[in-house]
């Protein structure tokens, strides 16, 4: 069953903007390839983490809104946890009211 999913994940710090850059192209390729179509995607930048996360206080937030299958979640969530660029991430499937907010945000951004 196709649903849509927002997906947030922290990468370490310590990454260069071509390694950034890479990782994303890798996770949002990694979608496509399964079948998967990007929604949207959104660059947060460097962030101070709430809490440090192996001995770093901050990381690059990145988020990819998507449609996929709902089998695919467990395979793109292995593949987070196997990649050491990657110290946290949230996978959770939106709802109407979810995918309503996020249109909205959306249009609210690009009227700014």
């Amino acid at each position: 069953m196709i649903k849509q999913y927002e997906t947030v994940f922290i990468a370490t710090p310590v990454l260069s903007e071509a390694q950034m850059k890479e990782a994303v192209a890798k996770y949002t390729g990694f979608i496509k390839e399964n079948g998967g179509e990007i929604v949207y995607e959104e660059d947060w930048g460097l962030r101070q983490l709430a809490y440090p996360i192996q001995k770093k206080t901050t990381g690059f937030y990145y988020l990819i809104e998507f449609k996929a299958d709902s089998q695919f979640v467990d395979v793109l969530e292995t593949q987070y946890r196997r990649d050491e660029r990657i110290i946290r991430f949230l996978t959770f499937a939106m709802d109407k009211h979810a995918v309503a907010y996020a249109e909205k945000r959306r249009a609210n951004k690009q009227a700014k």
